[in-house]
């Protein structure tokens, strides 16, 4: 009787297992489209930490925030988009590098602010700075974006107007006006002379990113499907540009369509942005042939 008990216990045990190891899923990768801007450390660690993820997001943290968990590394991200709106160039680009410390609080009737130190990196120049931030993410029914407060003086240092006025001059006395596609093709390749553009296609999608980002959302950038000089009559270049948005939480890639220009002196204008029906066909690796 008793041997029978303890097979039967055996089985059991074999049968159900750990219900918390799960190793499928700490392997699973998790990029929607093959030319993702790579994300930080901080994102990957985060993507490894689905459960956890899943049972902070039904309440947020107030007070001091771990700086690896969604709440920060979402309100970091804004405050990159923000820094990219007021001083991306071709030549000048921010991204997040590490979240330091934060902590958030719930603002009477108009919503939640986070206060951040974070680190940042000026990629092209390789220059990195830590950033002191606020974010508002505004309550209520109709969506609006998110309020930013920062600066970053550190990295403002490196003077790239020379090379800015370059770019300008050559593009602006062009006979023939610019025409690219997939940058970076399915390769993660960019040619040279078309690096300056997929940087103006990442400062253009930070408005974008900027105006929809919530605390439910964290946006990267994952390609400028393809980018068109237009002709123009002012001191402005002007640019109708097709990009494609990783939305990291949902696994959605989103296209965008945008009109926007760029001159050293007035930096980039996104002058129209509409976001384009959600297409099948359009999630397919693009072709480079």
């Amino acid at each position: 009787m008793n041997l029978r008990i303890i097979v039967v216990l055996a089985v059991l045990a074999g049968v159900t297992g750990s219900p918390t190891t799960r190793p499928e899923a700490e392997s699973a990768d998790v990029s929607a489209h093959p030319n993702s801007v790579p994300e930080t450390v901080e994102e990957k660690e985060i993507f490894g930490q689905q459960k956890v993820l899943a049972e902070e997001e039904a309440v947020m943290a107030t007070g001091e925030l771990n700086p690896s968990h969604y709440p920060a590394q979402r309100a970091a991200k804004v405050v990159q988009h923000y820094l990219n709106t007021r001083y991306g160039s071709p030549y000048r680009l921010f991204g997040l590098q590490r979240v330091l410390s934060g902590n958030a609080e719930d603002v009477a009737d108009s919503g939640r602010k986070y206060q951040l130190e974070i680190s940042v990196q000026e990629i092209i120049g390789n220059t990195t700075g830590n950033v002191s931030a606020e974010v508002l993410f505004p309550r209520g029914e109709q969506q609006r974006s998110a309020q930013v407060r920062a600066s970053c003086e550190e990295l403002l240092k490196i003077n790239t107007k020379a090379q800015e006025e370059t770019l300008y001059q050559q593009y602006k006395t062009n006979q023939s006006l610019l025409s690219a596609q997939n940058l970076p093709d399915s390769y993660g390749h960019i040619e040279p002379d078309m690096k300056p553009f997929w940087h103006l296609g990442i400062v253009a999608s930070s408005f974008v990113m900027l105006n929809e980002s919530t605390e439910n959302t964290l946006y990267n950038m994952a390609q400028v499907a393809n980018i068109t000089q237009l002709a123009t009559e002012n001191d402005q270049l002007k640019f109708d540009c097709h990009i494609l948005l990783h939305e990291m939480v949902s696994q959605e890639i989103i296209h965008w369509k945008l009109l926007f220009t760029w001159s050293p002196p007035e930096g980039v204008k996104v002058l129209q942005m509409e976001q384009l029906p959600h297409c099948h066909e359009c999630e397919k690796t693009p072709n480079t042939n």
